[in-house]
């Protein structure tokens, strides 16, 4: 393992300017790029003591064996040389895309009444215009920030609109000028539009010309006297050109371009696209191909290396701009980063270049040209984006040889290390969260084949192991693993009452013991039961007493056939019951970093349950104590009436025309929330009136729902998590 001394530079010779730097194994490979203000002073901090370093920092630095730099003139052109390094080669110690799908992007929602700004991941939608992708989303918010002082438009969702639009208030936002607020028609909706539309033209290239008009605007403010006004117009000009300054030049101002590169092999091929607008690259986008199947009769093409480039360069424009064209369902009002833009820079001609040119012209509505770069800045580019395409191609080959090949020697490697029968197909790991000895949760996630299988992954409310203040991680590991497999002999048992009828054969394997396969299987969906089989590895997120009290309970269960482990976070040990000293997988194994996966994976599931049950109780409402009244029926009366406080102000007639709300829970309502009751003696719900929401308070009642959060925001979210997944 490299010492870091060995190779680290003299602080004299580090330059204090802004730049990026690499860091490289002894074998040349880059495995770390980042950026900083000052190389200096943020280099010499890798360099420090290496015990103080955090350990995955700690882990590259001593895996480097070399540093090299690369100054640049500003943060902007850092953060930029940064992600193109980064995607070029694809450090293993950087965060890494696993494809460009999963690039954000900010999303226009033009098919809306009121167009709605946003950054967004996923597949493109009709009606919606997208800018990027971009290499961070903080980048396009920080973007998006600077640009509302000059273009106001909406950024809230659908929920939060037609809230503010009941109450007649604005959001924060609109109290600082950076939404005009059409929710309380502020604005009208053409006037909105208008907005939007300008922001689209500033991001697809036309800056100059709202640049000049800003500034118009300004001098005629200063020239009469109206300096508040001029002065709000000078910060906005200044907004657009910290904007613009977020993507560097790589042409002539001006240019509107799609620079294209193939690289091909004999199966597939990868396709990579620069999108340059008013001279900066405003977008990448990649994606890989098979060359089998019908979408070129390849048996047809020479097979000269190369000769077949042509034919793929015909069909990616074909396809790419055809499709686009009918996402955006007006050919000629795209102009973003998806539009067809005046230049297209392909690495050779199609055989039908004319027609396709033509084809091009068409849909853009005026002349396209069709060009092969031979020299100067475009030609520069072209072959960066030809690399892009290269290393594309590799790393889609190295996944889709490696992801199978790695999780099963990880799953070997892991049945040798600890001596087990067979390979663990199933694991399950338990992990405990809490503040303090406050709202202790926990979690259970289940990795089948080496792959998170989500839909039985688990939370669980500590009841017993916490209270109080207190919080005894040993005891909740035990509660869990009790609570957990005490589920699996109940569902068990199930199984076979309902196999009772069947033949004996049907029911167990011939020793009345284990449960045959086939009784597992849902006979309605075909899918396994979820809890009906153990798993072949229990793993706890901690040392000795957590694997000790684990296996206690497996041991007071009767369960035999369960391999139990622990992890420590620390040192990576690997927990196993009975044994003094822990087991030391390879720090480069798949084993390891499998076992790894799966506790963070056990923990990130913990924290954010943690989070949420948090959230609600610091949040939680005088509604919350009405019986029988759920989480549904509490929204719908927040929503209806815009706030707590216009509910309280409400009458019972009133209250019951919220649908779902009867006489008796309007009254509970308002003694809930200190109004004049008309009836002193109601305490909650009639039973005649049923909780609409069905679940009552499922964080008391041990419901076994599964549920993997999902991105919410508000009441939703809360009424998400209290509804599913608790134990």
């Amino acid at each position: 393992m490299p010492d870091p001394s060995t190779y680290r530079p003299a602080t004299g010779t580090i330059p204090v300017d802004p730049g990026v730097y690499k860091f490289r194994d002894p074998h040349g490979r880059v495995i770390y790029v980042g950026k900083a203000k000052s190389l200096r002073s943020r280099l010499n901090s890798y360099f420090a003591d290496v015990s103080t370093l955090h350990p995955r920092t700690r882990q590259m630095v001593t895996t480097a064996g070399s540093v090299e730099w690369t100054v640049v003139s500003t943060e902007v052109e850092a953060l930029q040389l940064e992600y193109n390094w980064i995607k070029e080669f694809d450090p293993r110690f950087n965060v890494r895309y696993r494809d460009d799908k999963t690039y954000p992007v900010l999303a226009v929602t033009l098919n809306e009444e009121y167009p709605r700004l946003f950054v967004y991941r996923g597949p493109r939608r009709k009606g919606v215009r997208y800018f990027g992708p971009y290499s961070h989303a903080w980048a396009i918010r920080e973007t998006l920030d600077l640009l509302l002082r000059v273009f106001p438009a909406r950024t809230c969702s659908a929920g939060v609109f037609k809230r503010h639009n009941q109450i007649g208030r604005p959001c924060l936002l609109g109290y600082i000028d950076k939404c005009s607020a059409p929710c309380v028609g502020r604005v009208s909706a053409a006037e909105h539009r208008k907005i939007v539309e300008d922001f689209c033209d500033f991001l697809s290239g036309r800056t100059d010309k709202l640049v000049r008009q800003l500034e118009a605007r300004m001098q005629e403010a200063s020239e009469e006297l109206d300096f508040e006004t001029a002065a709000r117009l000078r910060d906005d000009v200044g907004a657009l050109r910290r904007a613009l300054e977020k993507q560097a030049v790589v042409l002539g101002d001006g240019t509107d371009a799609d620079v294209a590169a193939f690289a091909t092999d004999e199966l597939e091929a990868a396709v990579q696209v620069f999108h340059v607008r008013g001279g900066r690259v405003r977008g990448q986008r990649g994606w890989v191909v098979e060359k089998a199947g019908d979408v070129i009769d390849w048996a047809s093409v020479d097979s000269e290396a190369g000769s077949d480039l042509p034919l793929l360069v015909e069909q990616f424009l074909t396809q790419f701009y055809g499709e686009q064209a009918a996402l955006s369902g007006a050919t000629d009002q795209e102009a973003g980063t998806s539009g067809v833009p005046r230049e297209v820079l392909v690495p050779v001609l199609p055989p039908d270049a004319e027609q396709v040119q033509e084809w091009l012209s068409g849909l853009r509505g005026s002349a396209v040209r069709l060009r092969v770069p031979q020299r100067g800045d475009k030609k520069a580019l072209a072959e960066t984006v030809q690399r892009n395409a290269m290393e594309a191609l590799q790393q889609h080959k190295l996944r889709r040889a490696g992801d199978f090949t790695s999780r099963s020697a990880a799953l070997q490697g892991i049945q040798e290390a600890l001596d087990l029968d067979s390979a663990p197909l199933r694991i399950e790991c338990v992990d405990i969260s809490h503040v303090q000895g406050t709202d202790v949760v926990a979690s259970l996630v289940v990795f089948e084949d080496g792959l998170p299988r989500k839909s039985d992954y688990r939370h669980y409310a500590i009841k017993e192991a916490a209270g109080d203040g207190r919080s005894d991680d040993v005891a909740s590991i035990a509660e869990v693993t009790r609570r957990r497999f005490l589920r699996h002999n109940r569902d068990v048992g199930v199984l076979r009452a309902e196999a009772a009828g069947a033949d004996a054969d049907q029911v167990s394997d011939g020793d009345g013991g284990d449960l045959a396969p086939e009784a597992a299987i849902d006979p309605q969906t075909g899918r396994p039961r979820r809890f009906a089989y153990p798993p072949n590895l229990f793993v706890v997120d901690g040392g000795a007493p957590q694997v000790a009290a684990a296996s206690a309970v497996l041991d007071e269960l009767g369960i035999t056939d369960v391999a139990v482990i622990g992890l420590a976070k620390r040192l990576e040990e690997v927990w196993v019951p009975g044994e003094e000293d822990p087991v030391i997988l390879p720090r480069t194994s798949e084993s390891l970093y499998l076992l790894q996966r799966v506790r963070d994976e056990a923990h990130r599931f913990a924290i954010t349950f943690h989070r949420s049950k948090r959230s609600r109780r610091m949040t939680a409402s005088a509604l919350d104590s009405v019986r029988g009244l759920g989480e549904t029926r509490r929204k719908a009366l927040v929503t209806h009436f815009g706030s707590v406080a216009r509910l309280k102000q409400a009458s019972v007639e009133e209250i019951t025309a919220v649908p779902g709300i009867g006489t008796a829970t309007a009254k509970a309502v308002l003694t809930a929330l200190g109004a004049e009751e008309p009836s002193a003696d109601v305490a909650g719900v009639g039973d005649d009136e049923p909780d609409r929401n069905g679940q009552g308070t499922t964080e008391q009642n041990g419901a076994d729902v599964p549920r993997e959060p999902v991105a919410q925001h508000g009441p939703a979210a809360q009424s998400a998590s209290q509804r599913t997944g608790v134990e």
